[in-house]
C-alpha cells in the first residue's frame, strides 16, 4: 500500500509506522505524500479512534531527507517544498487522535510531525534537534506556529535558532511531551494510551479534538504556513544559505 510506511489497525487503533530504520526514518518527498494519504485512509475507516505514530528501528526520524528535494524531481521546487506542509496538516486534522511514540532522535521535520500528533510519549533516549538554520534553510511546514503552540515564542526563538540539541526531560519541562517512559516500555505505553482513548465515545473524542484544535488555531493559527514554502526554496537557492549547509554537512561526516 505504501512505499516507506506500514500502516495497521488493530480494532479501533491504527498504527503509523516510519519504516526506513537503515536511514533513521527521514522524511523523503514520498514519505510526506504517503503520510499524508495515510492519514485520510484511516479517516475511511470508521472505527479507528487513535493512531499511534512511530519510527521502526532506534529513532523516530532523522527529519527532511535533504536528497530528495535535491535530486532529479518529478514535482516543482515550489510543490515540494510544501508536501511538509500538507503532510503535517493532513495528520492534525485526522479524525482519530495521533499518539506520537518517539525514542531515538527526532529531528527537524520529526518534530514537527510530532508536533502534529494530539498528545507525545517518548522513551528516556528521546534526543530532539532543530537543524535547519545551520542548514541555511528555515525551519518549515508549519513548524514555527506548532512549536509556538507548544512551548512558547521565547524557548521557540532559542532552540530554532541556535540549533542546540535538547533531551526528554527538557522536552516534557517545555510543555512538549505529554510523558516519558522506560525504552522498553515505550510501545506498550503508547498502546495502553491509545487503547484507553479507543475505548471512549467517539462523538465525544472527535468532538474534543476539533475543539482544541479550533481554540488553538485561534490563539497559534498555522493558515501562513503555506507560505513556508518559498522560505525553503530560497534557502536552497541563497548562496550564504549554500555555504552555511555545506559546511554544517561536512562536520556532519568528520564526526560520524
Amino acid at each position: 500500500m505504501f512505499e516507506t510506511l506500514l500502516v495497521d489497525v488493530d480494532g479501533s487503533v491504527g498504527t503509523l509506522t516510519l519504516n526506513r530504520p537503515d536511514q533513521l526514518n527521514p522524511l523523503s518527498t514520498t514519505t510526506l505524500i504517503e503520510i499524508a494519504k495515510a492519514a485520510r485512509w484511516f479517516d475511511e475507516q470508521p472505527d479507528v479512534k487513535a493512531v499511534i505514530v512511530r519510527g521502526a528501528g532506534r529513532a523516530f526520524s532523522a527529519g527532511a531527507d535533504l536528497t530528495s528535494f535535491s535530486g532529479p524531481q518529478t514535482h516543482s521546487p515550489r510543490d515540494a517544498a510544501d508536501f511538509g506542509r500538507q503532510m503535517a496538516e493532513a495528520l492534525e486534522s485526522m479524525r482519530a487522535l495521533a499518539v506520537a511514540a518517539i525514542q531515538g532522535w527526532c529531528v527537524g521535520g520529526g518534530i514537527v510531525l510530532a508536533a502534529a500528533c494530539d498528545v507525545r510519549i517518548a522513551a528516556e533516549d528521546a534526543r530532539f534537534s532543530i537543524p535547519e538554520i545551520d542548514l541555511g534553510i528555515p525551519l518549515a511546514w508549519g513548524g514555527i506556529p506548532r512549536l509556538v503552540r507548544e512551548i512558547g515564542p521565547a524557548l521557540t526563538k532559542e532552540l530554532v535558532i541556535t540549533c542546540r540539541p535538547f533531551d526528554a526531560v527538557e522536552a516534557k519541562a517545555a510543555g512538549f511531551l505529554n510523558r516519558i517512559v522506560p525504552g522498553e516500555d515505550l510501545e506498550s505505553a503508547a498502546r495502553e494510551l491509545a487503547t484507553s482513548i479507543a475505548a471512549k465515545a467517539s462523538h465525544a473524542i472527535f468532538s474534543t479534538k476539533r475543539h482544541v484544535n479550533a481554540v488553538t488555531d485561534q490563539m497559534v493559527g498555522t493558515m501562513r504556513s503555506w507560505a513556508d514554502a518559498d522560505g525553503l526554496v530560497v534557502g536552497f537557492g541563497d548562496e550564504e544559505c549554500g555555504i552555511a549547509r555545506r559546511k554544517y554537512l561536512e562536520g556532519r561526516k568528520r564526526r560520524s
